[in-house]
């Protein structure tokens, strides 16, 4: 039997306007589309005109100028309703889903059809669940003792994953689905009795863990900033009194 990580996968990746996943703004996407490792993968990709200024500490990452996305991007709330509607395929089909670092790019997604469509990434889901892997919250609980930063980018250089042009959301996409192939492979042993949907529900405690480890360094090091434990998705912010 073929293991998940040998399998189909899907992979999605976000360029924005900054990290902010409340208030800030999705500008390119890509879901990639993989069935076996080495296969051609199929790309989906979106360019998005925000509505908003794009500063140039955002454009100076990923190279989109408000000039490029006013002339060539599309408006919001049909990019936002594509790409729903392929990530809710995507787990119609029980194919497990890539995201790096998924509470932001999935929150953000979340908070953009809230914007623009007056719905949310929930009611896209209500039929299937996604099943998410993310090669962040894996590695940092496969080999939490490594040092180093575990940037996309470093996990690439780690893993021996070939990571062309950087910032490119179809092209992270991939790269992200290639960790993820390689976590799955060097750590075969801990992950191949595992299934994508016993590994969705593992990761949400992981990552609770993880946050709480880094909470409390910040707290140590006299730092206030709150780390949200919720994975793979944030909940809404609290209405305002």
């Amino acid at each position: 039997m073929t293991c998940w990580y040998e399998g189909p996968l899907a992979a999605f990746d976000t360029e924005t306007t900054g990290v902010d996943v409340e208030t800030d703004r999705i500008v390119s996407a890509a879901v990639v589309v993989q069935d076996a490792p080495g296969s051609r993968p199929r790309v989906t990709r979106w360019l998005v005109n925000p509505g908003v200024p794009v500063p140039e500490a955002a454009t100076q990452v990923h190279g989109l100028t408000d000039e490029h996305l006013q002339r060539n991007g599309r408006w919001p709330a049909p990019v936002m309703y594509e790409i729903a509607e392929v990530l809710a395929e995507q787990a119609s089909m029980n194919r497990p889903l890539v995201v790096m670092n998924a509470p932001f790019d999935l929150t953000l997604l979340d908070r953009e059809l809230r914007r623009h469509r007056a719905s949310s990434l929930d009611r896209w889901l209500q039929a299937s669940a996604l099943r998410v892997l993310d090669p962040r919250v894996l590695d940092k609980h496969l080999d939490r003792y490594r040092k180093g930063r575990r940037t996309l980018t470093d996990l690439c250089a780690h893993y021996e994953v070939t990571l062309e042009g950087a910032h490119d959301a179809a092209a992270d996409a991939l790269a992200a689905l290639d960790v993820v192939r390689a976590l799955g492979r060097r750590f075969a042993a801990r992950l191949e009795r595992l299934s994508p949907a016993e590994l969705h529900s593992l990761q949400a405690t992981w990552h609770a863990a993880q946050a709480r480890g880094l909470q409390a360094w910040f707290a140590r090091s006299g730092t206030d900033e709150i780390v949200d434990t919720s994975w793979p998705l944030r909940p809404d912010l609290p209405a305002a009194a």
